[in-house]
């Protein structure tokens, strides 16, 4: 078997969340589609280049249990507390047409669909209500948008470009149903 070598193009597939019971399992949030799945992917590194190679994987609530070959009790697993577990991108298979993998996106500039540029997106969060994306704009604070088809209708992943409906993502406001929340708030004020 050829020699596995560290990530030339690292891609993050989980996080160890700590060590669970006394064996030298860990528990690790997984960032793959299946959660077991973070085992089909062959060896995974963390940033300092050192090898993991899961041999089983079961879920248990919203983690992943694993044990590691590498790792041989508890307090080897406890070392590994919040390390990031990184497999190489052309380990990943190749993503559908209106698929993405969320390192590819980020990065990428961020356009209206009138082709007004609004920022860059810098980071993907799910905090438990769906995918949010998150854009740095050229000034100020960077803004949050959910990742639907009704706010992002399209990626251009030739030109490195996600195309953004402002009124769907929450960046504008709609004046004309702002007015009539203002009529309705009048006229209840009235009564």
């Amino acid at each position: 078997m050829p020699d596995v070598k560290p990530p030339q193009n690292p891609i993050l597939l989980g996080v160890v969340g700590g060590a669970h019971g006394i064996k030298g399992e860990v528990r690790i949030k997984s960032f793959t589609e299946d959660p077991t799945d973070i085992k089909a992917y062959g060896p995974l590194f963390d940033a300092k280049g050192n090898k993991y190679t899961i041999r089983t994987a079961r879920i248990q609530k919203n983690v992943v249990v694993v044990t590691i070959n590498e790792i041989a009790d508890r307090n080897g697993a406890e070392l590994l507390n919040g390390t990031e577990l990184f497999v190489d991108r052309s380990a990943l298979p190749e993503d559908d047409e209106d698929e993405f993998y969320q390192s590819d996106i980020v990065g990428m500039a961020v356009e209206s669909v009138d082709g007004v540029a609004i920022g860059t997106v810098i980071a993907f969060h799910d905090f438990g209500a769906g995918e949010v994306i998150e854009i740095k704009p050229e000034r100020g604070s960077s803004v949050m948008i959910p990742f639907s088809e009704a706010a992002v209708p399209d990626i251009d992943v030739e030109r490195r470009v996600m195309i953004v409906e402002p009124l769907a993502a929450g960046l504008v406001s709609d004046p004309e149903a702002e007015a009539e929340a203002r009529r309705a708030a009048a006229e209840e004020g009235e009564a």
